[in-house]
């Protein structure tokens, strides 16, 4: 039997699953280890390990004993023993010998893993299972009430139900300690079940709900990452980074903790550069630093009152700063500046486009030149006229007729003539004067 959150039902491998990442919150796709031994032949004579890795809601992941040898894949719901009494169902998400990396990973004892699977999950089970599953939504919102209603500092921001149905753990944040007893009995008398409150972190808050982050993607907590570790504003500052808290922050609140992944190659390329030059002497004047670039391994000072930058190699500072030391001064930095490369241009005649070099305003002459062609090509069917108009000559006041043309007179022409011809005969002298 598949993951029943998918709707494809086969596992849950991420090319069978058509949820499209709404299922993440129940356990499908979530901290997935690659099997790479999955493929390969095992010797004859080879026993299978017989622990099992099985992964709950949001993060949660144990390790159980099959202790019958039940032939399980992953992506399998099983029932499971529970450490309170009752049982909870989950998916098989490792088996075989990289379950015995993964529990020497964690640093646990064989001899401390002593829950059991109990059975493959039955139709019933998984129906229980479903539905427990849906009174979560319901199930978390009436216990914020209850606890508006106690006045108590505190964020509840999941519940996850036991997979018989008779328990729930309730996962909140709080700043401090807080006193919740009487919320577990307004809870208890209210949902007729077990209560255990559970307080985690900010990061495992983010982890467990999930979300995008800044850089588009998913965020590494819900995804991959296990181990969250400790991230300061030094990690910035190695880094050249502002130090802007709407920027360094995460969706928990706290930095990001992919501030430390380039932290070490920041700090290995650090060690050949001077921690302790702010300026420079020399004759024209006092140089200040600007800025470090620590992988070009440059120094960019100033002068008062000049805007101009001017990078210096690593060494060179170095051999100037131990002349300032012997009290002696170079005349200029400009004679010390590193010829920098210039930018490459891309070549008008290139076809092979280069990122941003594309016009701003290249679909818009494109929707032009469209334009333009259908004009064209409606104007090109339109039918034309049997013959031009007659044209008027002003000067000799007579109308002039395209040679081997009998086209009748436009209307405008001939009212025109109307009433040039009445003008003329009310000024025309009469007979009797």
């Amino acid at each position: 039997m598949g993951c029943g959150s998918c709707s494809s039902g086969g596992g849950c491998s991420p090319a069978g699953c058509k949820n499209n990442g709404t299922c993440l919150t129940n356990g499908c796709s979530k901290l997935d280890v690659y099997d790479w031994l999955s493929n390969m032949d095992m010797p004859a004579n080879y026993k299978a390990f017989n622990i099992v890795e099985v992964k709950f809601k949001g993060s949660r992941k144990d390790f159980y004993i099959n202790h019958e040898n039940l032939y399980v894949e992953n992506g399998e719901l099983i029932v499971t023993e529970t450490a309170t009494g009752g049982y909870d169902v989950g998916h098989i998400s490792l088996t075989g010998e990289l379950v015995r990396m993964q529990i020497k990973k964690k640093h646990l004892r064989l001899e401390d893993i002593t829950k059991k699977i109990i059975r493959r999950a039955t139709p019933a089970d998984v129906d229980k299972w479903k539905a427990a599953k849906d009174l979560e939504w319901e199930t978390m919102h009436k216990a914020r009430t209850l606890a508006i209603a106690l006045g108590l500092s505190m964020k509840l921001s999941d519940v996850d139900y036991q997979g018989d149905k008779t328990k729930a753990t309730f996962y909140y944040t709080a700043e401090g300690r807080v006193d919740f007893r009487e919320l577990i009995k307004k809870m208890a008398e209210t949902f007729r079940i077990r209560i255990e409150m559970r307080q985690i972190g900010m990061r495992q808050e983010a982890s467990r709900l999930g979300g995008i982050g800044s850089c588009g993607r998913e965020l590494c907590c819900s995804t991959w990452l296990t181990d969250f570790k400790t991230v300061s504003t030094s990690a910035a500052r190695y880094q050249n980074l502002s130090l802007n808290t709407l920027k360094l922050a995460g969706q928990c609140g706290k930095l990001k903790c992919c501030l430390n992944y380039e932290l070490d190659t920041y700090m290995d390329a650090l060690k050949d550069i001077p921690d302790d030059v702010e300026r420079l002497e020399t004759i024209r004047g006092t140089a200040r630093l600007q800025k470090t670039d620590i992988f070009k391994r440059l120094m960019w000072f100033s002068y008062p009152k000049d805007d101009n930058w001017i990078p210096v190699a690593i060494n060179r500072v170095r051999e100037i700063q131990k002349l300032n030391k012997e009290g002696n001064k170079p005349e200029d930095l400009r004679d010390e500046a590193v010829e920098l490369e210039a930018a490459p241009v891309a070549k008008a005649l290139d076809y092979e486009n280069v990122v941003g070099q594309d016009s701003i305003t290249r679909l818009d002459e494109r929707k032009n030149n469209n334009n333009r062609r259908k004009k064209k090509k409606s104007s090109n069917n339109r039918p034309q006229q049997a013959a031009a108009p007659a044209a008027v000559n002003p000067s000799a006041n007579t109308e002039v007729k395209p040679e081997g043309s009998n086209a009748p007179r436009p209307a405008s022409q001939q009212n025109r003539n109307r009433n040039r011809n009445r003008k003329f005969n009310n000024n025309k002298p009469k007979p009797n004067e």
